[in-house]
């Protein structure tokens, strides 16, 4: 069923780190408000040498990470032209945020200038959502349902991953940003999903904080009713 909330963006972009859950909630609230789905593209043949910290690796994951980023929003400006709401599971601008983790200088040069070639001729939402997570949440999650990869990731890379996202969307201004504490949040229950929404058909010009109420806090709170 699809909610008849007064939505005022046509263009979504759902961004965190891996383990967060941004791809269910893309396909809840899609699914929800009769938006299309964009997901990531995850293929990529250097990933795993660039786990295996191979030399060169990094470069050449960053790179074909950008330019199936790219093929992908320059498609979506031809829908956008006719009205169409997407809600997509990245930003492309956070690509750079893995690239200033993992490439050299001489490396950023290059990216720089190939990154802001492509950035000028994409399609651009119109509002933000970070679902900011913990370490140990992340940690437990890959543990749960992680692949090989994944699991092989050292915890310092994940923090530090972790810290640059979070600096990212401290200054980021391009767009209204809503921000949501998702460690306790299940995107497969609809009513956490509505209360979302709820707060998409509210966000304004400026940053939404979203600070769900944990499990143990409601049942804290109805015990006390």
């Amino acid at each position: 069923m699809i909610l008849d909330k007064n939505i005022p963006f046509n263009h979504i972009a759902v961004e965190g780190m891996m383990k967060s859950g941004k791809g269910k909630l893309v396909q809840a609230i899609a699914k929800q408000i009769g938006a299309r789905a964009v997901f990531d593209r995850t293929d990529n043949p250097y990933i795993k040498d660039f786990y295996e910290e191979k030399e060169g690796s990094a470069f050449l994951t960053q790179l074909v990470f950008l330019v199936n980023r790219y093929h992908q929003q320059s498609t979506l400006l031809q829908r956008e032209l006719f009205s169409e709401r997407i809600i997509c599971d990245y930003l492309f601008e956070k690509d750079k945020i893995y690239a200033y983790q993992t490439l050299t200088d001489e490396e950023l040069i290059v990216y720089e200038k190939i990154f802001s070639i492509f950035y000028e001729k994409i399609a651009k939402p119109d509002l933000t959502i970070y679902l900011q997570v913990s370490l140990p949440t992340i940690l437990k999650r890959i543990s749960q349902t992680g692949s090989d990869i994944e699991k092989n990731i050292s915890e310092k890379y994940l923090e530090d991953i972790i810290e640059a996202f979070d600096y990212f969307f401290f200054n980021y201004q391009a767009t209204p940003l809503l921000v949501i504490k998702s460690d306790d949040l299940d995107f497969e229950n609809r009513g956490e999903v509505e209360d979302i929404i709820d707060k998409i058909a509210q966000m304004k010009k400026n940053t939404l904080y979203y600070v769900p109420i944990g499990k143990e806090d409601q049942k804290k709170r109805d015990n006390h009713k």
